[in-house]
């Protein structure tokens, strides 16, 4: 039994084994060094005495902090936009909650863009539970995965590295084929960069509903706003001038939406008589836009907490995948008389 007459310990184990401390720890953390007896003996000894290792004193004597590691890749070298960013601060709820009383840490990792491949690598080197890649692109994911197997992408990635998938293509599909619905004829579109995953999906999804529906003319009706609200802002802009007579705005993150309903304002236009507009995501951005965004709902923080709780079951087998739906929330930007969602 514990000589302390408190929880045992790693030195009531090796006693109750008939082994060294040394030879007891090695069993425990399943290194080198031990025979097969011995391993017996000291699983046998743990059983009986209820012994749990303290994770936190085994983290502190490796020098290795348990942790899932937050990778957000940015464009440039500021990074205070980080805090404020919808996306990136659902992803965040999402992870925390699962973390708790599991002691283990969030490490968050603002990487640029330039020196990303090195610091891919750095930290996979380093990682522990693992690995959430936000944003990161096929090439990078791959590297990650390359060094480190648990890492989980958030976005669409390379065939080998887990994943969870939201369906982009899908609900940019369905947002098109909504003001559709509602009778818009001339539906332009602002998309985001051209390099992401998330903006190539639903740009596929915009260009397949329109040829759908038969408005396959208007598929050069678009801009590019960069995922950032100044950017659909002046991506509307040019899509007003370039046809005044455009009755509804496809607009692939919440953020652009923000700003595309500004420009739009702006020229003396009304959202939604005079310009309908869907956004994407769900974001607080679609709560705060004035008026409220109806959008495309991407379930972040389910798909955060889903993809850490991969990390905490061990490594994800290679090429796994979970897909999510995206819904459409109804609100204020392509109609005013009925019921809206909050």
């Amino acid at each position: 039994m514990p000589t302390t007459g408190l929880r045992p310990t790693i030195y009531d184990v090796a006693r109750a084994a008939g082994v060294s401390r040394a030879t007891a720890s090695r069993v425990i953390n399943n290194a080198p060094g031990a025979s097969g007896p011995l391993r017996e003996r000291v699983h046998a000894a743990v059983a009986e005495l209820g012994y749990q290792p303290n994770s936190a004193a085994r983290a502190l004597a490796s020098g290795r902090q348990r942790a899932v590691d937050v990778i957000a890749v940015t464009n440039g070298p500021d990074v205070g936009w980080l805090g404020t960013h919808p996306y990136f601060s659902r992803v965040l709820a999402g992870i925390m909650p699962v973390l708790e009383g599991v002691d283990a840490q969030l490490r968050l990792h603002v990487v640029p863009h330039g020196t990303a491949a090195d610091a891919i690598g750095e930290i996979a080197a380093q990682a522990t539970l693992g690995a959430v890649l936000a944003d990161a692109t096929p090439e990078l994911a791959t590297r990650f995965h390359r060094r480190c197997r648990r890492v989980v992408s958030m976005v669409p990635t390379a065939g080998s590295v887990p994943g969870m998938e939201a369906d982009n293509v899908g609900g940019a599909y369905a947002a098109v084929a909504e003001l559709h619905r509602l009778g818009r004829r001339r539906i332009a579109a602002v998309h985001g960069p051209a390099g992401n995953p998330c903006a190539i999906d639903r740009r596929t999804g915009c260009l397949r509903a329109l040829d759908d529906l038969g408005l396959t003319a208007l598929a050069g009706l678009t801009a590019d706003g960069d995922f950032y609200r100044e950017g659909g802002h002046a991506a509307a802009l040019r899509l007003l001038e370039q046809d005044p007579a455009l009755d509804a705005m496809f607009v692939a993150c919440d953020l652009m939406a923000a700003g595309a309903v500004q420009a739009v304002t702006a020229t003396g236009r009304r959202v939604p008589e005079d310009v309908s507009i869907i956004g994407f995501d769900d974001s607080i951005a679609a709560v705060c836009s004035n008026p409220p965004l109806t959008t495309m709902r991407l379930p972040v923080e389910e798909m955060a907490a889903t993809a850490t709780r991969l990390l905490l079951d061990g490594t994800p087998a290679s090429g796994h995948r979970q897909r999510f739906p995206v819904e459409l929330v109804t609100r204020q930007t392509t109609q005013t008389t009925q019921t809206t969602q909050n």
